[in-house]
């Protein structure tokens, strides 16, 4: 690929996709200097991942044109990307645990002994030590990536990039689980990579870093570039500015939340780890509290952390004044705590088996006689009288739940907490991956819960939903509660400045 500078090394022109009708990217243009860094911005969803991963080979285009050195290219595949230069780098890392840090990077394309079968070690973990000698990393290529941390492990798939002697690398939110004097070790890696002309494309919501690391920021919404920059003398604010432009459309607002109702759930310093430090919130009978944040912001957390899905390391949890000790769901659900996980299919239904089933389970024991038996007519008349309450269509309860829209799904999962009788709800993405018919329904649904006394956490990523949904917004940043804003105050910008700074996250 090209080493003069003027002359970007990869062009994107007018790249457009959509999956299902729904446009992810709309005509989209992007370019990579050698020796570059080049930050993609913008909200959850706005297109920035998509693009990169068209690039990568991963995605399909449904029409535009890539150009390598000014040439046209097509990247048909992965190994097509790979074999031109190109590496990425997920957030999720895609390494072997419990193989070494070699046996990583050279998998598939091992040294080979004098008998063809057997793998050579010593010229293995050769060939790893030159390569981390490249990179100024101390690390031996023999230790198990298993027992790495996280910016160890980003090391060895950086490593791993460049044993194809890559020449672009993308880079997709690589400091999400990273402390200070990791990301400083990551940016020390990039400077060198720069040096030696590599070019790094590096999707980030962190406004501080990109100041340090980037030289030009592009600014996407709703699947279009907004705007390319360099990133030196353009002010925070503009591009918060960019990545939030849209106006919000017209709703009613959710009915009047007392400040003077029931505190039903109250969480004291809770801590785990790096994900969640020192948060303390309160929620009352018939509110509907928002968590806003970027992705690893440690709202999921939060609250698998208070469902007892994850092992807290300190802190107070109470329900109506009470201290309750939560080891497990188990526990959460008999304090009256139900949690809709934002990824219904695997952690919040049985796919494989019909409606009924799914919504009784919670309750299971209600129906059960002789200890043994399940009634089968009391659990059958239950199931259909929540389907005919939340309007789940289906042709009966019998319908196995994979055979449903994503809406009636969602829907599902709501049904079995209310079942349960639930009065602390947990919604984690309410609305992902259903489309805007099925959202109306859930956000009419939220509140007339809330009406009923409910008292709901929502999550969600998409901030006009939080401020169309929220009587109270919690903003959170790196583990920490940055803000609580009262919905009749906040807008998009200062919810993403408080999702965006980490000093405010640090002095917290």
């Amino acid at each position: 690929m090209s080493e003069h500078p003027s002359i970007p090394m990869v062009g994107m022109r007018r790249i457009s996709k959509a999956f299902a009708g729904v446009r992810a990217l709309d005509h989209c243009d992007f370019d990579l200097r050698p020796g570059e860094v080049h930050a993609l911005m913008g909200e959850n969803g706005a297109g920035k991942s998509t693009l990169m991963k068209v690039l990568a080979g991963i995605v399909r285009p449904d029409a535009g044109e890539i150009l390598l050195d000014g040439q046209l290219t097509e990247i048909a595949t992965p190994r097509a990307a790979r074999d031109r230069g190109i590496a990425i780098i997920h957030q999720e890392l895609n390494l072997m645990n419990h193989l070494s840090a070699a046996q990583n990077i050279f998998i598939g394309r091992e040294p080979r002994r004098r008998w063809r079968w057997l793998v050579d070690d010593d010229a293995l973990n050769a060939q790893a030590r030159r390569l981390f000698e490249t990179m100024n990393l101390q690390l031996d290529p023999r230790t198990v990536v298993g027992s790495l941390s996280v910016a160890r492990q980003q090391m060895v798939e950086i490593a791993k990039a460049l044993s194809f002697d890559s020449r672009v690398l993308i880079m997709d939110e690589p400091t999400a689980a990273l402390n200070d004097a990791e990301v400083a070790d990551l940016f020390r890696i990039i400077r060198e990579l720069k040096a030696r002309g590599v070019g790094i494309a590096y999707i980030s919501h962190k406004m501080d870093e990109l100041q340090r690391i980037a030289d030009r920021v592009t600014v996407m919404r709703d699947g279009q570039v907004i705007a390319t920059m360099p990133m030196a003398g353009t002010p925070v604010e503009r591009i918060i500015g960019m990545m939030v432009g849209r106006e919000l459309a017209q709703v009613d607002p959710p009915s009047a939340a007392s400040a003077g109702n029931e505190v039903v759930l109250e969480v004291r310093g809770l801590n785990r780890g790096a994900a969640v430090r020192d948060v303390s919130f309160q929620l009352r009978r018939g509110e509907i509290l928002g968590f806003a944040g970027l992705m690893g912001a440690g709202r999921t957390e939060v609250a698998r952390a208070v469902f007892g899905a994850d092992r807290i390391g300190s802190g107070e949890i109470r329900v109506r004044g009470q201290p309750v000790h939560i080891r497990s769901p188990r526990d959460a659900v008999a304090h009256g705590i139900g949690y809709l996980s934002e990824d219904r299919k695997q952690f919040g239904l049985a796919t494989g088996l019909d409606v009924e089933t799914n919504v009784v389970m919670p309750s299971l024991r209600r129906f059960l006689k002789a200890r043994f038996w399940v009634d089968t007519v009391r659990s059958r008349a239950a199931a259909e009288q929540v389907v005919r309450q939340l309007a789940i269509r289906t042709p009966s309860v019998e319908q196995q739940v994979r055979l449903l829209s994503g809406g009636n799904q969602q829907k599902i999962v709501i049904a079995k907490w209310l079942l349960r009788d639930c009065d602390i709800l947990f919604f984690d993405e309410p609305t992902r991956g259903i489309d805007v018919g099925a959202k109306s329904e859930i956000y009419k649904l939220l509140n007339a819960l809330a009406d009923e006394g409910k008292a709901i956490v929502m999550i969600s990523s998409e901030l006009p939903e939080v401020l169309r949904m929220s009587h109270r917004i919690l903003v959170m940043c790196e583990g920490r509660i940055t803000g609580d804003i009262p919905a009749r105050d906040a807008t998009q910008e200062r919810i993403m400045q408080l999702a965006t700074r980490r000093d405010i996250a640090k002095a917290a």
